[in-house]
């Protein structure tokens, strides 16, 4: 029977490798603003949207469970950096956006994160950072993950 080398084996190595850099960032935006990493992932893709979107919308994009989503959501909301905007198609359903506050807080925390990222990449070229950009995207095409774009089901929603 074979043996798995755990440290030769993809997927641990790209889990260890997203904990490291996670752990990386969410210091520097834990110490200075105080937001953890289910708040930074929201706010990070509410900044990005030019539109509102659900929660649910959030959970797809950052494969974070509903319920962490949730109390980041909930935290966010009680800080006044979210806040909560009907969707014109239905009702009984809510978007969420990012408040002038959050806003503002988006804008002052992407520069640092985009430091931080080129700090942590810089061991590899700038051809190295293509290649490496081009394969986790086919990685992603071929597991089906939301790159940016809306889902269908998210289109027919009306967000």
């Amino acid at each position: 029977m074979p043996k798995l080398d755990l440290f030769q084996f993809t997927p641990f190595r790209i889990n260890r490798l997203a904990a490291e850099i996670s752990a990386a960032l969410s210091s520097e935006y834990r110490d200075r603003y105080g937001i953890d990493i289910p708040e930074w992932r929201v706010l990070a893709t509410l900044g990005f949207r030019q539109e509102p979107c659900t929660a649910q919308y959030v959970v797809d994009c950052t494969r974070t469970h509903k319920s962490t989503i949730s109390r980041a959501v909930t935290n966010l909301l009680r800080q006044r950096i979210v806040e909560r905007v009907e969707n014109e198609q239905d009702r009984r359903e809510f978007a969420l956006q990012l408040t002038a506050k959050g806003t503002a807080l988006y804008e002052e925390m992407i520069p640092r994160m985009l430091r931080r990222e080129q700090d942590i990449l810089s061991c590899l070229s700038a051809r190295d950072r293509k290649s490496l950009d081009a394969m986790l995207g086919k990685l992603e095409r071929s597991l089906d993950l939301v790159q940016g774009k809306i889902p269908q089901a998210s289109r027919k929603a009306g967000n």
